[in-house]
């Protein structure tokens, strides 16, 4: 007999405290010019609760999920509503030594699971109705990398938000009440010269990360000059620190060379993942950048927001 699930309804859209999971797609679309392209994708969008359940009941104890994210070029054209406040395409930010670049994306598909096979059905079948009316400019597959770890060998996401903190730090409120509920997400896609960085010693790698690797203790931040990229992705403004929700992946092909960090950022303010940005790449003080960045060469970079369930379900009615 199969055991009963533990889980009696599929995971709702937009939910962006959905479990970390072991797969994730990370889907980046544009979208074609014209107002069939705009219709078809609508339709699609305002049933993204409908076609998760279908295929989420095949294992609820999966806990597929998958959020929409939608870029500033479509927003009013394919909503209708004025933009977020904070929505814009992203903004290259350009250092002394590294530039986090801007790349295209009108769509973010964000899919995740405990299975591949899940995520791969719902891939699939997401992109058969939107065949014709979309374009395929990033699909990264991430997995889930020992004990959380990304590929250099670091806990990646201990300081996400837990609790009651999570809404909090996540989802729009009053300050935008046309767009409650929702959050704007930041994607960038990184890729790491892995022999590069085992030059290092442990040591060394520590002091750039901030963390012990084996047992990620966080380690006291630096009095001056260069600081770890766990003091300069902390964002700290009269005396409150602004946390984001991260669901980083590691992604790769060992046969063709590839390892890297697919960074995905929730956040109820854009502003914050900007800063953040800000401090890494052009440094705190200016000129001492993130030293990661020496061992991580972004690819992408795309800013979205992730209406709520009932906004996203709205779509479909025109």
């Amino acid at each position: 007999m199969t055991p009963a699930s533990s889980r009696r309804v599929p995971i709702e859209p937009q939910t962006v405290d959905a479990p970390l999971s072991d797969c994730a797609v990370f889907l980046v679309l544009t979208i074609r010019d014209g107002e069939a392209s705009l219709d078809t994708v609508r339709s699609v969008l305002g049933d993204l609760g409908g076609l998760v359940a279908n295929v989420g009941f095949r294992d609820l104890d999966a806990s597929l999920s998958c959020i929409a994210g939608i870029g500033a070029r479509v927003w009013t054209p394919l909503t209708g509503q004025p933009l977020p406040k904070e929505l814009h395409p992203f903004r290259p930010v350009v250092g002394a030594h590294h530039t986090a670049v801007s790349t295209p994306g009108d769509l973010l598909l964000h899919i995740r699971a405990s299975r591949r096979d899940l995520v791969f059905e719902l891939e699939r079948q997401l992109l058969d109705l939107l065949a014709g009316a979309v374009d395929v400019v990033d699909e990264t597959v991430g997995f889930r990398y020992f004990d959380a770890r990304d590929l250099l060998g670091f806990v990646d996401g201990t300081a996400n938000p837990v609790g009651a903190a999570l809404p909090e730090a996540t989802l729009v409120g009053d300050e935008d009440p046309a767009h409650a509920g929702g959050s704007y997400v930041v994607v960038q896609k990184y890729t790491h010269p892995l022999q590069s960085w085992r030059t290092l010693t442990a040591e060394q790698q520590e002091a750039i990360i901030g963390r012990t690797k084996a047992d990620n203790i966080e380690l006291d931040d630096a009095a001056d000059g260069q600081k770890s990229h766990k003091t300069l992705s902390t964002i700290v403004v009269d005396g409150v620190e602004h946390d984001i929700l991260r669901d980083n992946m590691p992604f790769g092909s060992p046969g063709s060379g590839e390892f890297g960090t697919y960074f995905i950022g929730y956040s109820r303010r854009l502003w914050v993942i900007e800063k953040m940005l800000e401090r890494m790449f052009i440094g705190d003080p200016p000129g001492l950048h993130d030293r990661l960045l020496d061992f991580s060469v972004p690819q992408t970079g795309s800013t979205f927001f992730a209406p709520s369930a009932t906004a996203l379900e709205a779509l479909g009615d025109g």
